[in-house]
């Protein structure tokens, strides 16, 4: 439980479902007058109020506007403490039409609750001791998961993982501290504490690195794998990208140069969210909107996981494009796969496209071929992402500054220093370690976990 604040106990209300249309739409409200706010806008089939009803139980109601019905709803009562926000608890579930959604909020404000700020029922979850902030994180991570690994991640990380493995941790430093303050009574006698002390830091030094060594590859394909085709105009790039998707998404036309900016469509694929970004053709160009998208599609090249390096199968390449491709093969040849399209016509010779795999957007040939080469490269690119947790940035560098302080004590350890001493360092990297966990969070720092969520999370 959080001391540096106040538990906030006004009532607050949200959309907790996506905005868009649908069947269905969820508006929540916490607080401590929560019931007493429900009671003044919501009228049940039996003409019951909310405080005869008894908790966890659903009930069929309507809600008005001065005798004007907005909606027929479902509403769930859920009496605190046993709430996810810890605080008296009602949902309802009403018609997803934006007016009908804008109108309950509207009753619920002009009754008492307020408009609640980004991840403020989450906020309250933490404060409330319901969970701690690590898996209020875990929330967020497995509300926008891009593939099964990362939402299998933020699941177990929910379920209290990470927030063990940090508890873990935190007992090993306390031993250490143990350790150190013992040596005050034994200090005549040979005891070897820094020995000890020296060991169980270089265990929690490997265990951090254990739980650090894929944050890149996590980072880099968190938002899902990015799929660039790059190549020189009117080489079959948007049709492919078209027959990739299986839908016309880009304008496909024989005038070179047609697609002037990046085009991304997204597909799930073997459990991770794709994008492909179908880009500018390359050439020298004096053309300003043309050279602009011309250095996008480098730029897509450059942020792409994957590169699909595409050339026009029939004709031979020309002594710029030679260039172009040289460059890019030179550059980026780690993440290329190569395509020559337009198999189905008469081929010309690729000198530097051997490798490449040949296709036609037109009749499909080969695509099977090429989707099974995508789907080496993902495997292949994911394949050291295997981790016990699943950190972001926060978590990161705040394990990154402790690791550094475990480092420090034991070369100070190695210099004998004074026991005294000792304990307090030792002190610091556990309030470090309590910045982590969110037992000793600042509010700044609490404040900008949270507008990292959505309203009504």
């Amino acid at each position: 439980m959080n001391t540096f604040i106040a538990q906030d106990e006004q009532t607050i209300v949200a959309q907790s479902t996506p905005s868009g249309t649908g069947a269905l739409a969820i508006i929540r409200l916490s607080g401590n007058i929560t019931i007493a706010v429900a009671d003044k806008f919501i009228s049940f089939a039996s003409k019951k109020k909310l405080t005869d009803l008894d908790s966890h139980t659903v009930h069929y109601a309507t809600i008005c506007k001065n005798d004007t019905i907005i909606d027929h709803v479902m509403v769930t009562l859920l009496r605190g403490p046993k709430t996810f926000t810890g605080q008296d608890t009602v949902e309802i579930t009403c018609h997803n039409n934006p007016f009908i959604i804008e109108a309950i909020i509207e009753q619920a404000i002009t009754h008492g609750a307020r408009l609640a700020q980004e991840g403020e029922f989450t906020k309250r979850a933490v404060l409330n001791g319901k969970i701690d902030i690590v898996q209020a994180e875990a929330i967020n991570e497995l509300i926008h998961a891009q593939n099964k690994y990362m939402l299998q991640q933020s699941l177990a990380q929910l379920d209290g993982g990470f927030s063990r493995w940090i508890g873990d941790i935190e007992k090993d430093l306390l031993h250490c501290i143990a350790l150190s303050e013992a040596s005050f009574e034994f200090i005549d006698e040979e005891m070897e504490f820094d020995k000890q002390i020296r060991q169980l830091l270089e265990q929690l030094q490997l265990k951090i690195i254990e739980v650090q060594k894929t944050f890149d590859i996590q980072q880099q394909i968190r938002e899902g794998i990015r799929i660039a085709l790059i190549g020189t105009v009117n080489a079959g790039k948007s049709s492919l990208f078209n027959a990739l998707l299986n839908k016309n998404r880009s304008i496909v036309t024989n005038i070179a140069g047609t697609t002037r900016d990046s085009i991304e469509a997204g597909v799930y694929r073997k459990n991770f969210y794709v994008t492909f970004v179908d880009t500018a053709g390359l050439r020298k160009s004096e053309d300003t909107i043309e050279q602009e998208g011309i250095n996008r599609a480098l730029q897509e090249a450059h942020k792409a996981d994957i590169v699909l390096l595409v050339a026009d199968g029939t004709q031979k390449l020309s002594g710029q494009e030679t260039e172009i491709y040289s460059q890019l093969l030179k550059q980026y040849e780690p993440k290329i796969i190569s395509v020559t399209t337009k198999s189905d016509l008469p081929s010309k010779s690729l000198l530097l496209l051997n490798n490449s795999i040949a296709t036609s957007s037109k009749n499909k040939t080969n695509l099977d071929v090429l989707e099974q080469a995508i789907d080496n490269k993902i495997a292949k690119l994911t394949a050291t992402l295997e981790s016990p947790f699943l950190l972001n940035k926060r978590q990161f560098n705040l394990l990154s500054v402790l690791k550094k302080q475990l480092e420090t004590i034991n070369e100070n350890i190695k210099q004998h220093i004074d026991y005294e001493l000792l304990s307090l360092h030792l002190k610091e990297a556990l309030e470090q370690l309590s910045e982590l966990s969110g037992k000793t969070i600042t509010k700044d720092s609490m404040d900008a976990i949270f507008k990292e969520f959505c309203i009504g999370k």
